[in-house]
């Protein structure tokens, strides 16, 4: 039997962020030149998460997000939460599939630690007084190997190697780091986290070798490698504090980073991460088929990301449902989730579609779960 008490709160259910209204772009970018106050850009952020929040509930989500309006990012936001972050506006950008991601280089200015009053306590407790009865806030945070992928890669090892003689005290700073904001979270009444990460989708592309700098038993390293900073992470969390980690392949105003499927992490992620539930992209073909799924243990949840949110097309109800069905014969459907594979607007540009089409897809995540679990 599946402990409830680890299920998700839904069976349809979303990864974190939303198309930002035109009213927060315009706000950021009157704040950036100066024209208005740190203030009134936070009121025109409330305003919008209000609304957000009320359409979220609206539609039937019994658990909510800020759609992270208050990020340039998804993940690098809450890296300059910490001491001994730098950043500044990128030259080059990350190469995606035919754009580049001209988001901030983020990059070591000193030993890491978390501090004091690290920002995101304060988002998650404002979306938190928002949830009516019955709704509770999720939040969501890069996983602790993003945050350590983005300091020892090969573009950033020089740097990082200014303040860390090897990654090991990195990464047990780094995971010091995230277990005090565990407990800070967690006391500010958090009960869902999330851990998004990028770098099993990473390591399953084809030019993984060259990314990392290494040959395929050097991948195996950072495989574990990464496992261990997400686990030591995790060491001490309170038992009731449901953890999630979402995997994909890079969401940058619809286009993607990376290619493969599971199967070559399967064995450690699946298996290995100490996560109550995997939120998976498998909205095309870039991500393969099912069958890893087998490797998920013990009582793990999967919440499968089967709707796309880099197109508007919407997908056709009787194909997702029977996509849910096959995963089923690798997983019990009671282990089963869906939702759309990927946020929204992982960075500001957000992805191309309209607010309008962004709300069909979340209908049509609704319109499936009722379909298959009824």
């Amino acid at each position: 039997m599946i402990d409830k008490k680890r299920l998700p709160a839904q069976r349809a259910d979303f990864v974190g962020s939303f198309l930002r209204p035109q009213s927060v772009k315009q706000a950021r970018l009157d704040f950036a030149a100066g024209a208005i106050s740190k203030e009134q850009l936070k009121t025109v952020e409330d305003d919008a998460i209000r609304n957000l929040v009320a359409k979220q509930v609206e539609l039937g989500f019994k658990v909510i997000t800020d759609g992270e309006f208050r990020r340039q990012a998804w993940h690098l936001d809450f890296m300059w939460g910490f001491h001994g972050v730098g950043h500044a506006p990128t030259k080059t950008g990350l190469p995606f599939h035919g754009e580049q991601a001209m988001i901030d280089d983020t990059f070591l200015t000193g030993k890491l630690a978390l501090g004091e009053n690290h920002p995101f306590i304060e988002h998650f407790q404002f979306v938190s007084s928002l949830a009516p009865e019955g709704v509770e806030a999720k939040l969501t945070v890069p996983a602790p190997a993003q945050f350590l992928a983005q300091m020892v890669m090969p573009f950033a090892l020089e740097n990082t190697r200014k303040y860390y003689a090897d990654n090991e005290e990195l990464i047990q700073d780094m995971a010091e780091g995230y277990r005090q904001f565990i407990q800070a979270v967690y006391a500010a009444g958090c009960r869902r986290l999330q851990f998004d990460d990028c770098t099993w989708g990473m390591l399953v592309d084809p030019a993984a070798v060259y990314m990392w700098g290494t040959d395929e038993a050097g991948l195996k390293k950072v495989q574990e490698m990464n496992l261990r900073i997400n686990n030591l992470a995790l060491e001490g969390k309170p038992a009731d504090l449901f953890i999630n980690t979402h995997v994909c392949r890079g969401n940058y105003h619809s286009t993607y980073a990376n290619s493969g499927a599971y199967d070559k992490v399967a064995e450690v992620l699946f298996e290995q991460e100490n996560v109550n539930a995997y939120y998976l992209e498998f909205d095309d073909e870039r991500s393969g088929g099912f069958a890893p799924l087998s490797h998920v243990s013990g009582d793990k949840m999967v919440v499968l990301g089967l709707i796309t949110t880099k197109s508007p097309k919407l997908e056709f109800k009787s194909i997702v449902a029977e996509r849910i069905r096959k995963a089923a014969e690798y997983l019990p459907l009671e282990r089963l989730c869906v939702s759309p594979q990927c946020g929204f607007a992982s960075c500001e540009i957000g992805n191309k579609l309209t607010e309008e089409e962004q709300w069909a897809k979340l209908r049509l995540v609704q319109e499936v779960a009722k379909e298959v679990w009824g």
